[in-house]
């Protein structure tokens, strides 16, 4: 933990010329976007993978239909087409997952009063009047939703907001588009009509996560989520730029 408190240290020091009292939450916005910069390829991928899956749909609705009464050899049939077109169910996952070390790293870095031993300096920057260091409900016990520090989980809560709803509307438009049914064994799994319902949804659960974490954990889930988004636009928006195959 120390090695990565004196990376973020060495960034803010970097930033304060331009950033000043905001240098150390301009350093995690950084670090933040040089993280999902190494992560891109694999956001490529499971961009290609989501094209490919969606492409597959014909074939999987024919193998269901050839297979109706042979769950165990419609199960094999996919598993072998999925393999013969080279297109893996769990390539949307790997970004995500590999972003979770950099999440708690800062997550930890920003909840401990002490590092090796010694205090923790990092719980002495700001972002304009709230407390790196702090959560929504240390800036509603100080100053209240209007007060300097809840002014700005506001402008944190608007911005997931907006974020959230445009994946929403994506979502919908890609469910609608490439229909699925989750299936088990060859038949659909119990309850999975409640699930593709609410998973539209799920971006708005961010929200969530930026009023419960630590300030600087709360930074890195804005501005990932914010990437997110727009990467995952400019993936799907031009598909000349990315092929099914490589």
């Amino acid at each position: 933990m120390s090695v990565f408190a004196d990376l973020v240290q060495r960034l803010a020091d970097l930033l304060d010329p331009l950033f000043g009292a905001g240098a150390a939450a301009a350093a995690i916005i950084l670090f933040t976007a040089l993280v999902r910069l190494l992560v891109h390829p694999l956001s490529r991928a499971a961009a290609r993978g989501q094209k490919a899956r969606a492409e597959l749909q014909p074939k999987i609705a024919e193998l269901r239909k050839k297979h109706a009464k042979s769950p165990e050899k419609l199960q094999q049939a996919v598993m072998e087409l999925h393999a013969e077109e080279k297109v893996s169910p769990l390539a949307g996952c790997l970004p995500g997952l590999f972003q979770l070390p950099a999440f708690f790293v800062l997550y930890h870095l920003f909840s401990n009063t002490t590092i090796g031993g010694r205090a923790n300096e990092l719980l002495s920057h700001q972002l304009f009047a709230a407390p790196l260091g702090d959560r929504w409900a240390d800036a509603l016990g100080s100053g209240g939703a209007f007060g300097g520090a809840g002014l700005v989980y506001a402008g944190l809560f608007v911005i997931v907001a907006c974020v959230a709803a445009f994946n929403f509307r994506r979502t919908k438009r890609m469910m609608a588009a490439n229909p699925a049914v989750p299936v088990a064994d060859g038949q659909p799994l119990a309850g999975m009509g409640a699930v593709t319902k609410v998973m539209p949804f799920m971006s708005f659960f961010t929200l969530v996560t930026v009023a419960v974490v630590p300030l600087a954990a709360a930074l890195y889930v804005v501005t990932s989520t914010t990437w997110s988004a727009v990467e995952r636009a400019a993936l799907y928006r031009w598909p000349g730029g990315l092929r099914s195959s490589t």
